[in-house]
């Protein structure tokens, strides 16, 4: 999930094909239905994005009383709007009157605590949680920024791979060498350096074990000479997510998918491509791109069907982005690395965000 930023940002202003009263707000490459002059191109407005939590005051000035997600009507979800897909809300609360919004957005001024607004947490079924433990060792995976939001990421023509973003669930394993001990943790609990004591219930121990992921970390500690190697995992499959790519996660056909490598080495981490390291040693998540850099392109990828299965079950949840060549981005100040996620996804009914 990506960090969450409540900011004001510069506004470009689209007709709404389908409705006269409605226009398209565009905040990098996302859109959001507004009011029909409401706003112009090159003006500042908030954008709010998806996945935040609003206060009841909030909801009641913006006239969003009832109309968001979630059990309490709170929460900021794409919606489609006469035919066009919204993403965020745009807007300018009365708490910022006295701001000037333009000079927000040059200095990236976040509102998000001045507006009480917060980042959804989703929740955690049975299998996925447990008994915890501190894990000081426990190598930390990193939040994605959405590249329609920030779309200066990449630049046009730069080698980039497009891998297959798969609705499940991440798995964090640390394998320290020194010690021979194992890691095992969610997204969620990893955020805070804990891991979950093993238990052959629980999910995410099952698909470490049930794959030999310790193992092959074990060996690709001893090639390179590493003292902690990181492989991060999808888990999917029934009982995981909605989407479930012909797998089932309550059987021993529980899916596994590794879509990330770190390594520590002489006293430095270093992300290291999956498939180069791992070859067939686990399954990996597919590749279904490599080459420049192309926004429409990759936008064009995210879309489409699933390609884990083989067979088109459903829905592609999106693609992850990643230089061909690991390196440093100013815009997300870490990893250059991105997602995009496809309309269909985020429009569905019925599906389950599970951390």
């Amino acid at each position: 999930m990506s960090t969450l930023r409540v900011t004001a940002e510069v506004l470009t202003i689209h007709e709404h094909p389908n409705a006269d009263a409605l226009e398209l707000a565009q905040v990098g490459l996302y859109r959001a239905v507004v009011a029909k002059g409401a706003y112009r191109t090159g003006e500042a407005a908030v954008y709010i994005p998806e996945q935040s939590v609003l206060p009841a005051g909030l909801i009641e000035e913006l006239g969003l009383t009832g109309r968001l997600a979630g059990g309490n009507a709170d929460r900021v979800k794409a919606v489609r709007l006469r035919g066009e897909l919204s993403q965020g809300i745009v807007c300018r609360p009365k708490a910022l009157a006295d701001v000037d919004l333009a000079r927000a957005v040059k200095e990236g001024t976040d509102f998000a605590e001045r507006l009480g607004i917060v980042k959804w947490v989703p929740p955690i079924p049975p299998t996925m949680s447990g008994d915890v433990e501190p894990a000081p060792d426990l190598l930390p995976w990193v939040d994605i920024e959405n590249i329609q939001r920030y779309p200066d990421i990449f630049t046009a023509g730069e080698p980039v791979v497009l891998t297959e973003k798969l609705h499940g669930s991440a798995c964090l394993m640390t394998y320290v060498a020194d010690e021979g001990r194992v890691y095992v943790s969610s997204k969620g609990f990893g955020a805070k350096s804990l891991a979950l004591k093993e238990d052959e219930r629980n999910l995410y121990w099952r698909a470490v074990r049930g794959h030999g992921v310790p193992e092959a970390a074990a060996r690709l500690a001893e090639r390179l000479g590493a003292r902690r190697i990181g492989i991060f995992g999808e888990v999917y499959g029934a009982g995981v997510q909605d989407l479930t790519y012909g797998a089932d996660g309550r059987r021993d056909t529980l899916g596994y998918a590794v879509f990330d490598v770190s390594a520590e080495i002489g006293g430095a981490v270093r992300w290291l491509d999956a498939g180069s390291v791992l070859g067939d040693e686990l399954p990996l998540v597919p590749r279904l791109f490599e080459g420049p850099y192309d926004s429409a392109r990759v936008l064009e990828l995210a879309a489409g069907r699933e390609t884990v299965s083989g067979r088109g079950l459903h829905l592609r949840e999106g693609v992850v982005i990643r230089p061909a060549v690991e390196r440093y981005s100013p815009v997300t100040g870490g990893r250059a690395i991105a997602k995009a996620v496809s309309a269909a996804y985020l429009t569905r009914k019925g599906g389950t965000e599970y951390e």
